[in-house]
């Protein structure tokens, strides 16, 4: 196994890594709405918000030889269950033709108030 750790995507915020490599697969850990270049916390809509998860999640997958296409399966975790149209129309422009496994859930609460958080499996 190898630890995942690049600086174009937000450093951890607890004792976890921002994903691990294993064999020809990576998992990544659920990403918020983190700027990697100040490492501060987007408190945005549900747009921006999403839109810093995708860029954080496609500079991960690079980093470890992967792409959006390699994707295998997202979970997504929304705050607000309303988000979803809003939320599902950028992320079928960010993955275009292809359409990996996904599931949807609304929680309580995410890390740092966020609306979103989406962790990622995928082929290298």
């Amino acid at each position: 196994m190898k630890i995942i750790n690049t600086e174009k995507a937000p450093k951890a915020i607890g004792p976890y890594s921002q994903g691990i490599i294993s064999g020809n697969q990576m998992c990544l850990s659920g990403q918020i709405a983190i700027d990697p270049a100040t490492n501060q916390f987007i408190n945005g809509t549900i747009e921006q918000q999403t839109a810093q998860v995708l860029s954080n999640i496609d500079e991960l997958l690079k980093f470890a030889g992967s792409s959006r296409e390699k994707v295998i399966v997202c979970t997504v975790y929304l705050k607000n269950m309303s988000d979803f149209p809003v939320f599902n129309e950028i992320y079928g422009k960010f993955f275009a033709n292809h359409k990996p496994a996904r599931v949807t859930v609304e929680v309580s609460a995410l890390p740092k108030n966020a609306v979103i958080e989406i962790s990622v499996i995928a082929e290298i």
